[in-house]
């Protein structure tokens, strides 16, 4: 499976200048995983790299597009989401312009309209950034 960057905004709210994904790669029921090629007119690069904001913004968005996969698949709309909380966040680098990275969220446990998920973001095979998130989708 694999749903292109022209397809994207199909499946989250997000909309340009705002959208921090390319591609959906892979989408199950407990994992999602997206990449990123960094453009140089993306509104949260810094000195011509990828910004923290940027990078909890992405593993957000991968988050965002998994949940719209599903929807989909279930001939449902995608649903707004926020971040309720972000936890044990590190970044061990930052991705330039040009750049691919390659983004995986789990989910860890689901409460009622809360998602609780930890993302990764990998580029070129190295774990550049990680966190825990709680993630609450809208019921509209």
């Amino acid at each position: 499976m694999l749903v292109p960057q022209e397809d994207i905004l199909t499946l989250i709210p997000q909309r340009p200048p705002f959208v921090m994904i390319s591609t959906l790669i892979e989408s199950n029921e407990t994992s999602s995983t997206t990449t990123f090629t960094i453009p140089s007119d993306n509104v949260l690069v810094e000195n011509g790299k990828l910004s923290e904001a940027g990078l909890l913004e992405n593993i957000a968005q991968t988050a965002a597009a998994g949940t719209g996969y599903a929807a989909q698949q279930n001939g449902a709309g995608v649903k707004d989401g926020y971040i309720g909380a972000i936890k044990n966040l590190e970044v061990f680098d930052r991705a330039k312009i040009g750049d691919t990275i390659v983004t995986t969220i789990t989910i860890e446990d689901q409460i009622f309209d809360a998602t609780l998920i930890a993302g990764s973001v990998k580029l070129n095979g190295q774990l550049i950034a990680q966190c825990q998130m709680k993630i609450f989708i809208s019921s509209n």
